[in-house]
């Protein structure tokens, strides 16, 4: 008797928690403009985990050729046509705790994807993204919509 009231509490605490994790990663989701405007990201919940892809540019026609930026600093160059509207740069986002999750960015203008951490505050939330867990860049976007 102890033992199957035992095992039904704890498994009430994991289907809690799993009903948690799509709650937390719906606050996230909407578009999030950075702070100078370069960027705006499109936050959805990617089945518990967040994932963001680019929805605006604050200058998406190239200087060099005139046409709709693309991906062409990517390392593989079958995907440096892709264009940047649209390009998946947060993955694998998972909760860490409240309003906070860890996973990758891409970063476009390098090519190269990093370590990252999403922290939210209301309409606010940063990502910073670190090489070698040290090396860090945090930038901050306030929610649009």
């Amino acid at each position: 008797m102890i033992r199957m009231s035992i095992t039904a509490i704890a498994m009430s605490v994991v289907v809690a928690g799993s009903a948690l994790s799509p709650a937390l990663a719906s606050d996230a989701a909407g578009l999030w403009r950075m702070q100078n405007g370069k960027v705006t990201v499109r936050v959805t919940d990617c089945g518990g985990t967040i994932c963001g892809s680019i929805a605006g540019l604050k200058e998406p026609i190239s200087k060099i050729d005139g046409k709709p930026k693309v991906d062409r600093e990517n390392p593989d160059p079958s995907k440096r046509a892709r264009p940047l509207m649209g390009l998946p740069v947060l993955g694998g986002m998972k909760p860490t705790g409240d309003g906070q999750w860890k996973g990758t960015i891409y970063n476009p203008d390098d090519g190269n994807t990093y370590n990252a951490t999403v922290t939210m505050d209301g309409n606010v939330m940063k990502v910073k993204g670190c090489v070698a867990g040290f090396l860090c860049k945090t930038n901050v976007f306030a929610k649009i919509n």
